[in-house]
C-alpha cells in the first residue's frame, strides 16, 4: 500500500466540506469524512484502477457524496491535489 499525502489545498477542501456537512446536520461531517477515509485506502491500495482526467492526474469518486478526489499517482507516494464538489469548475485542480 503506497503512502498518501494531501497537498495544503486538499486539506482545506477536506476541512471546508467536512464543515459544510456538519453544520448541515449533526454527525455529517464525520460521515463525509469517514467516505473520504475509505476512498483514500482504495487509492492507496490500487491508485491505478481510478481513471485517467488529464496526464498524470486520476480521479476517484466519494460514495454518498458528489465529491472526488484528483490525485497523482507517478511517485513512491500518492498526492492528493484537491478534493472537490462534482459542480465546481473542473480547471480549478489544475493549476494546483
Amino acid at each position: 500500500m503506497l503512502e498518501i499525502r494531501l497537498r495544503p489545498e486538499a486539506e482545506q477542501d477536506l476541512a471546508d466540506a467536512a464543515a459544510w456537512y456538519e453544520e448541515q446536520r449533526p454527525g455529517l461531517g464525520h460521515e463525509f469524512l469517514d467516505e473520504v477515509e475509505a476512498t483514500l485506502s482504495s487509492i492507496a491500495e490500487t491508485p491505478l484502477m481510478f481513471p485517467s482526467v488529464h496526464r498524470n492526474t486520476r480521479r476517484a469518486v466519494i460514495h454518498r457524496f458528489p465529491f472526488s478526489a484528483y490525485f497523482h499517482a507517478d511517485s513512491p507516494s500518492i498526492i492528493v491535489i484537491a478534493i472537490m464538489h462534482g459542480s465546481r469548475n473542473p480547471r480549478r485542480w489544475k493549476n494546483r
